[in-house]
C-alpha cells in the first residue's frame, strides 16, 4: 500500500462517520493495538502542527520539527477516535454546509436532552414531571436525531427509559457523561443542600 500502514489509516480515518476504537481500527487494519495507537497519536501531532516521519508502521516516531497546523484535528472522543474540522473553523466550513443538514435544536429539545443527559437513566413521565410540559415529541426528535436511545425499562412502572448515546458524546466532544459540567455552581442558593439530603435520610 502507497504510504504504508500509516497511510491506511489515516484513509480510514477520513471516511468514519463515527468514532473508532484503537483495537477495531487495528483488527480492520491487520495490525496490533499498540502500533496503531502511536500512529493515532503521530498523527494527532502531526495534525497540530508537528511533521511525523513514520514509513514503516513498526518504526513509528515524530521528529519533532513545527509545522502549520492543519485545518482539522484527530480527535479520541466517545469512546473512539474520529477526524473532524477545527473548531476555530466552524463559521467558515458552516458556509458550505447545505441548509438543513445542521438544523438547531429548539430550546424544548436542549431542556429535553439536558435533563436526559443528567438524570439518566430517566423514563419519559419524570422527564415531563422535571419540565412541566408533555415532552413525547421532543423525545422522539432527540430519538431520530441519535441523541438519546431507549434503556430497558423501570422495573417498578414498566416505562421506557432512555439515555444519551455514543452519538451524544461526539457532539458534545466527551468521553462520557462524568466529563459533564456541574450543575450546582450555576444554581444559587443550593449551599449545603448536601447536607439538606444527608439529615432527611436520618
Amino acid at each position: 500500500m502507497p504510504g504504508g500502514a500509516r497511510a491506511a489509516l489515516e484513509a480510514v480515518l477520513m471516511v468514519i462517520d463515527e468514532p473508532a476504537t484503537a483495537p477495531a481500527l487495528a483488527a480492520g487494519l491487520n495490525l496490533t493495538v499498540d502500533v496503531v495507537e502511536t500512529l493515532l497519536a503521530e498523527l494527532q501531532r502531526e495534525y497540530n502542527g508537528y511533521t511525523v516521519n513514520a514509513p514503516d508502521a513498526d518504526v513509528a516516531s515524530f521528529n519533532g520539527n513545527n509545522a502549520a497546523p492543519r485545518g482539522f484535528e484527530l480527535r479520541n472522543i466517545a469512546g473512539g477516535w474520529r477526524i473532524y474540522s477545527r473548531a476555530e473553523f466552524a463559521e467558515i466550513v458552516g458556509g458550505f454546509v447545505l441548509e438543513g443538514q445542521t438544523a438547531r435544536l429548539t430550546q424544548a429539545a436542549l431542556e429535553t436532552l439536558a435533563v436526559i443527559a443528567y438524570r439518566q437513566p430517566v423514563s419519559r413521565a419524570r422527564v415531563s414531571a422535571i419540565r412541566g410540559v408533555n415532552v413525547d415529541s421532543v423525545v422522539r426528535t432527540l430519538t431520530q436525531r441519535g441523541l438519546i436511545e431507549d434503556s430497558g425499562t423501570d422495573p417498578e412502572s414498566g416505562a421506557i427509559l432512555y439515555r444519551t448515546t455514543s452519538y451524544f458524546l461526539e457532539r458534545m466532544g466527551i468521553g462520557s457523561v462524568a466529563e459533564l459540567p456541574q450543575l450546582s455552581p450555576h444554581l444559587p442558593g443550593l449551599e449545603g443542600i448536601e447536607d439538606f439530603y444527608d439529615a432527611a435520610r436520618m
